[in-house]
């Protein structure tokens, strides 16, 4: 039986999934859909050939019926209470910055409107949204930033009653503001079918990735501090000057049927990170970035002062990672811990690395209860890596945290627990099957992997598993454990009875 669900709903538009239990990114076959009215009466028809769609041009508060493949869904579009074009406050694609005109449009928008961006590429700086608004961009709308950077504000570490404000990787920095900045917003949607180009190829972004300037760091495209309710659905996000979609200290927040694209040199431009965040649910998100396709962080410990909140129940489902460094990571930024986060029914093609845990000495900080099931991974050199021992920073070869002599445990050892690996499939790994490298002094625990087949790539060239020293390159590895405890081992299908299970 077909399984239809629906996700979110805008006043204009809803995002919804098909068999999202039983089919991962693409369908097996496109579907056609039907949507009627209260009457009956069929207002619009079309097709989708991914599990997570989106349909625009609805009307608000109306009651509709989707049909599709036999299944009916009755839902009803939020109310509204004004709508405003920005082109009816001065916007337009001949403006060289429109800023002015369209942040004018968001400061008397009332709470329940809409803000429409039409068809059309407009030019702006940085535009801050507030609680209870809609960002509406339809098909072929396009917000592009532009590549002055003096027009960009900036965000200062911390907030005038000491809350951080400007991040940049798990540390309080001053940051130039985002394309789209939202601070202390409740009840935020960003959605419809339209664009939020970063302008990160077109600035000087992309020459500067670890420095500051002006006193900053690099903006990210879309960056959200301490929200509540958060919605984003069925738009593009693409060339980012750092890190893409960049949550913060949020909660509550769903992102589906996004589009995340990035130049796959340019740097450091993950896709997706929520950070120090609680209750988010991603599905349905195609990722092609010049980074990790998502980066799951919860700040680190620093002198300038590091963010301070666990991120947890983080779900992931029914998405598509191609390219980046990294499919989901978690860290290195992890001082305040991640737990429960489950990955499942997801494609990963040609990232580097599958599923990353990086962590070291120096961090604390606690990763536990992480999932990853039902997916597939296709030209992933590393599907699977847990590193205790990553060369972030400038200390990051030192002896203290590079040594594989153990060490007094302390506050700052970090520590690794609840690993599952069940019912996935790697096809043409390059260097090893997994790899688990826990701390003499605080091993990996709770490991389990259940039904894991793997074939190699016959073309691929020796490598190291992971960043870090006193790692040999390999070729076609087992599954590597040093200083790692399994709780179950079963099912696990490599290429050939020689290449078995080190532990």
């Amino acid at each position: 039986m077909t399984s239809l669900l629906p996700l979110c709903a805008s006043a204009r538009t809803a995002s919804f999934s098909l068999d999202a239990g039983r089919q991962f990114f693409v369908l097996e076959r496109p579907q056609r859909w039907q949507l009627a009215d209260s009457d009956g009466t069929v207002q619009a028809e079309g097709s989708t050939a991914t599990v997570v769609f989106t349909i625009t041009g609805l009307m608000p508060a109306t009651a509709y019926r989707l049909i599709i493949d036999g299944a009916r869904l009755d839902f009803e579009t939020a109310p509204e209470s004004t709508l405003i074009d920005i082109t009816t406050r001065g916007a337009s694609p001949e403006a060289d910055n429109n800023a002015p005109a369209i942040q004018s449009a968001i400061d008397q928008l009332p709470p329940g409107g809409t803000l429409k961006i039409p068809s059309g590429t407009f030019r702006t700086g940085p535009l801050f949204l507030k609680s209870d608004m809609t960002l509406l961009l339809e098909e072929g709308a396009c917000l592009l930033g532009h590549p002055d950077r003096s027009l960009y504000p900036v965000l200062p570490a911390h907030h005038g009653d000491g809350r951080v404000l400007g991040t940049w990787e798990g540390v309080a920095e001053a940051c130039f503001a985002s394309l789209i900045t939202a601070i202390d917003c409740r009840n935020l949607r960003i959605t419809g079918a339209g664009t939020i180009d970063g302008g990160g190829d077109a600035g000087d972004w992309w020459t500067w990735p670890k420095e500051t300037r002006e006193g900053a760091r690099r903006p990210r495209t879309l960056f959200i501090s301490n929200g509540r309710e958060i919605t984003l659905s069925g738009i593009t996000v693409r060339n980012s000057p750092s890190w893409t979609i960049h949550p913060v200290f949020c909660e509550n927040l769903l992102a589906a049927d996004l589009k995340i694209e990035n130049d796959p040199l340019s740097p450091n431009t993950d896709g997706f990170n929520p950070e120090c965040c609680r209750d988010v649910t991603l599905t349905g998100l195609s990722f092609s970035v010049g980074d990790d396709c998502i980066a799951i962080k919860a700040g680190k410990r620093d002198p300038k002062g590091g963010l301070d909140q666990s991120c947890e129940r983080i779900t992931i489902e029914n998405c598509r990672m191609e390219r980046g460094h990294g499919g989901v990571v978690i860290g290195s930024e992890m001082s305040g811990g991640v737990r429960d986060v489950t990955v499942r029914r997801c494609i990963l093609s040609e990232t580097d690395r599958g599923l990353r845990v990086k962590t070291r000495r120096g961090r604390g900080g606690a990763v536990s209860n992480i999932t990853l099931e039902d997916c597939v991974m296709d030209r992933v050199a590393m599907p699977l890596v847990i590193n205790s021992f990553y060369f972030c920073d400038a200390d990051g070869r030192s002896d203290y945290v590079q040594s594989r002599q153990p060490i007094p445990v302390d506050n700052a050892t970090p520590r690794i627990s609840g690993i599952t690996i069940r019912n996935v499939v790697a096809r043409n790994v390059g260097v090893a099957a997994a790899a688990f490298y826990g701390l003499p002094e605080a091993p990996i625990t709770g490991i389990v992997i259940d039904n894991y087949q793997v074939t190699y790539d016959p073309d691929a060239r020796s490598d190291v598993p992971d960043m870090a020293l006193n790692f040999q390159p390999m070729r076609h590895g087992a599954i590597i454990a040093e200083h790692a405890e399994f709780t179950r081992r079963s099912g696990i299908r490599l290429p050939s009875p020689d290449q078995s299970i080190a532990v």
